[in-house]
C-alpha cells in the first residue's frame, strides 16, 4: 500500500469516527448579573444546590414597583430539567408561579412564569 493511499484511508476512518461520535451540547452558564430588557430590574443568578439555580432581585429602577417587597430576595428557584433549562417557581407582584428559565444565548435568558392559563415572560440580558 502506498503512503498516499494509507493517508487517505486513515483520513476516511478518522472522519467516520468523528461523524459517529456523540455530540455533547455545552451548557451555557447563567450565573452572573442580568438585566430585564425593559431596563427596570436586575437580578443576580447563583448556584444554590446540585443542578439548582436561584435568582435574587438586586435592583429596581422605579421606587413604586410592585416587586419592591422582593428586593434582595430570591424570586426564581429552579432545578435543571434539560440542557440550558431550569424548572421551578417565580415570584411576581405577590404571587408565585410555576416557571422556567431558559438560556437562549450566552448573554440572553428567558424567564417564563405561569399560574393557570395566565403566563408572563421576561427576557434578560447579561450585564
Amino acid at each position: 500500500m502506498t503512503m498516499h493511499l494509507a493517508t487517505k484511508l486513515a483520513a476516511a476512518v478518522f472522519a467516520t469516527l468523528c461523524a459517529a461520535a456523540p455530540v455533547y451540547a455545552i451548557a451555557a452558564d447563567p450565573t452572573g448579573t442580568w438585566q430585564a430588557d425593559d431596563g427596570k430590574s436586575r437580578y443576580k443568578i447563583t448556584e444554590c444546590g446540585s443542578g439548582a439555580l436561584c435568582a435574587r432581585l438586586i435592583w429596581l429602577r422605579d421606587k413604586d414597583d410592585v416587586n419592591r417587597q422582593y428586593l434582595n430576595q430570591v424570586i426564581v428557584q429552579g432545578t435543571q430539567s434539560s440542557d440550558n433549562k431550569w424548572t421551578g417557581t417565580v415570584k411576581n407582584a405577590g404571587d408565585v408561579y410555576s416557571g422556567t428559565m431558559v438560556m437562549t444565548g450566552s448573554d440572553s435568558l428567558k424567564v417564563n412564569g405561569c399560574q393557570g392559563v395566565f403566563c408572563q415572560t421576561v427576557r434578560l440580558s447579561r450585564v
